[in-house]
């Protein structure tokens, strides 16, 4: 497939629209005019690459109603249509997919080109500002994997936990919740994500082999690292 071969089929549901459509005008695929409106640019392409948004993006500056065009059934768009047409909506962008078949011929306007206005997630906004609150300290590397093993609050405060443990042996959880100052600590106990505590009996909790074995070993790197940092 070539790029021209989506003109066609383009150039024929516009002008049913009431377009006057011409193709290849100063470096734009195709121009489209109705009346007294603004003109319809359309950039033709096989895929979606930051080439053609910066492209697109660049026409703007003739008109307000740019559009991108592409065959139906390129992979970006089946994998992430929502994303994808998220972003074309954030830079004011419109997307079209065209199938070019003779014997099936359609052309689907997936977005129309718009002021983007972002709706707010106070919900999102608060988790994330209640996290950079709680975490102590700066103990991630910013752009690390996540698969690493990011250091959460939560995680902070289930390792402030097992430390207490480690000295303490089994305690009560609200003896430890009183001693860390931290009244969540018996619903980390009980949840015990990570699976490092074992409930002894009734609010009495201990240090599981495995929590024993992570937390120590987190110590180990902790203490390399120290010792790294004294060096240079």
């Amino acid at each position: 497939m070539k790029e021209s071969d989506l003109y066609p089929p383009l150039k024929q549901f516009l002008e049913g629209q009431g377009y006057e459509v011409k193709g290849e005008i100063q470096n734009c695929d195709v121009i489209a005019v109705r009346g007294d409106e603004e003109p319809v640019i359309v950039e033709l392409k096989l895929s979606l690459n930051l080439n053609l948004l910066l492209q697109a993006v660049d026409r703007l500056a003739l008109s307000p109603d740019v559009y991108v065009a592409v065959p139906v059934g390129v992979r970006s768009i089946k994998q992430q249509k929502k994303r994808i047409t998220k972003l074309f909506r954030m830079l004011g962008l419109g997307l079209i997919v065209i199938d070019p078949d003779p014997s099936s011929i359609k052309v689907q306007v997936l977005l129309d080109p718009g002021e983007y206005k972002p709706r707010e997630s106070k919900h999102r906004k608060k988790r994330l500002l209640g996290e950079f609150v709680k975490r102590v300290g700066d103990p991630n590397l910013g752009g690390i994997s996540k698969k690493s093993g990011l250091m959460t609050a939560y995680r902070q405060q289930a390792l402030a936990i097992a430390q207490y443990l480690i000295q303490q042996d089994s305690s009560k959880a609200s003896d430890i919740a009183k001693a860390l100052g931290n009244p969540k600590a018996r619903d980390i106990l009980y949840r015990n994500f990570y699976g490092w505590f074992d409930r002894v009996s009734r609010g009495i909790y201990q240090l599981s082999p495995k929590g024993e074995k992570e937390v120590k070993e987190r110590q180990a790197q902790e203490s390399v690292k120290l010792l790294d940092k004294t060096h240079q």
